[in-house]
């Protein structure tokens, strides 16, 4: 079970990292670690969603606390019904974007914030190793809980006419399939639009270009304005522009500037330290304050509320919001988008133009580097800029960010995988190659 828990949430390959069994005892020991007796829970569309779902319950009844099951719902809904009708906890089943044989729990506290590995999922992780289990007296009840309309309408307050739009939606046979189309009522193309937990036709991963290649297609094929593709649990979102160009994720937090800044001046908008300088420089045109963090919602989340930013967003894809509990949510994220490339095309300018207009550096995404010796090889790289010259910029809270006027660079330790991660951006593509060259040799050193 130890190889299951992680800096954000419990996950694994079931039956290999965790099973039923551990499952149950996570359950068991979640009111305890929560101080409540009403938990809501969900679950995602994977095979095995249905055993952990058995097991968690009658963990938590046991206990001698309440469920309040929402059935198949996507991992944002589960934050707003832990939010909106005031619960103390919930929990979603789901491994997120990895394959089908993964999957997980996503622990929220009361207001839907995250549960951490340092916010609680390590006493989590004790009581569960270590705790004695003894059956409540009285045990808990399920009872099933319907938020459907409530969700359907809360979302579609963000809805504007999309009129004359044409819009591509993957949704990668994940949990959006729950509940999109009843919040969209606009005939739009649709692929992948059956929930289906062994994920036919591609990996729930957007990230991975790869996955967004039959979006990208489509958008050239049919001409449409963007596309866009769900994760496995629709917490992220990743666009396509109308050119069937993959848009890197953190150049979205710099389309939103527009429509939360004009009536939000000085507004707090929240990056990690993975983000293109492209964005602050974008959202400072909107009077807009950047505020830099680490990476994962599990530090994402609460530090938007305790700036009380109007809005965030991640190299990953996750977009967070102050009006939707300071919570992430892919649906909510593209009915955004929609509503501003629709504004867009009222002036005939295209998406494309957007980001082009946006986009000021040469970017070299995430580079991946399995190696033993992950700190060493950060404090090399660090080390040899940093003394070599004063950087303009240096954030050492989630690995390393060293700025200079003309280039920069993240480096840093992944909290979900066995990677060391790079990220390098520069004025110039012979700027960019010269720099990562050199990173490498001093990482493979």
């Amino acid at each position: 079970m130890k190889n299951a828990f992680h800096a954000y949430d419990i996950r694994g390959i079931y039956n290999k990292d965790f099973n039923k069994e551990d499952v149950y005892k996570i359950g068991f020991f979640i009111p305890q670690l929560l101080n409540t007796k009403e938990i809501i829970v969900g679950r995602d569309g994977r095979n095995s969603s249905p055993e952990i779902h058995d097991a968690l319950l009658k963990g938590i009844t046991d206990a001698g606390a309440d469920v309040y099951d929402i059935g198949l719902s996507t991992t944002p809904m589960v934050y707003f019904a832990t939010a909106n009708y005031g619960f103390k906890a919930g929990v979603q089943i789901t491994a997120s974007h990895n394959p089908k044989e993964y999957n997980g729990l996503k622990i929220s506290r009361e207001n839907a914030l995250p549960v951490g590995y340092d916010s609680g999922l390590a006493e989590l992780e004790k009581l569960a190793t270590e705790g004695v289990i003894t059956v409540a007296d009285k045990k808990g009840k399920v009872f099933e809980k319907n938020i459907r309309q409530d969700y359907i309408e809360f979302q579609q307050k963000f809805l504007t006419d999309f009129g004359g739009l044409k819009v591509g939606v993957d949704v990668s046979n994940g949990a959006a399939n729950v509940i999109i189309k009843d919040i969209w009522k606009d005939s739009f193309l649709y692929i992948n639009d059956v929930l289906d937990g062994s994920f036919p036709a591609h990996s729930p991963n957007p990230l991975m270009e790869e996955n967004t290649q039959q979006i990208r297609d489509l958008v050239k094929e049919k001409n449409l304005d963007l596309g866009l593709v769900f994760d496995g649990d629709a917490d992220r979102v990743v666009f396509s522009d109308d050119k069937g160009r993959h848009v890197k994720p953190d150049l979205i937090i710099a389309v939103m500037a527009e429509y939360f800044l004009k009536n939000n001046p000085q507004g707090i908008v929240l990056e990690d330290i993975r983000t293109s300088k492209s964005i602050g420089e974008y959202v400072e045109k909107f009077s807009g304050k950047m505020a830099m963090w680490k990476v994962g919602r599990a530090n994402a989340a609460p530090k938007l509320r305790e700036l009380n930013g109007v809005y965030g967003g991640e190299f990953a894809g996750h977009y967070y919001f102050r009006d939707f509990f300071f919570s992430d949510s892919g649906i909510l994220a593209a009915s955004i988008v929609l509503s501003i490339v629709a504004n867009l095309k009222k002036q005939g300018k295209k998406f494309s133009e957007l980001i082009d207009e946006i986009t000021h550096y040469y970017n070299s995404g995430e580079i991946n580097f399995k190696i033993e010796d992950k700190k060493g090889a950060m404090e090399r790289v660090k080390n040899f800029f940093v003394e070599k010259e004063k950087p303009s910029a240096f954030y050492d809270f989630d690995g390393y960010r060293v700025e200079y006027q003309d280039w920069w660079f993240n480096i840093r330790m992944s909290n979900t995988e066995p990677y060391l991660r790079l990220l390098c951006e520069a004025k110039t593509s012979e700027m960019l190659k010269e720099k990562v060259e050199t990173i490498t040799k001093l990482i493979n050193a």
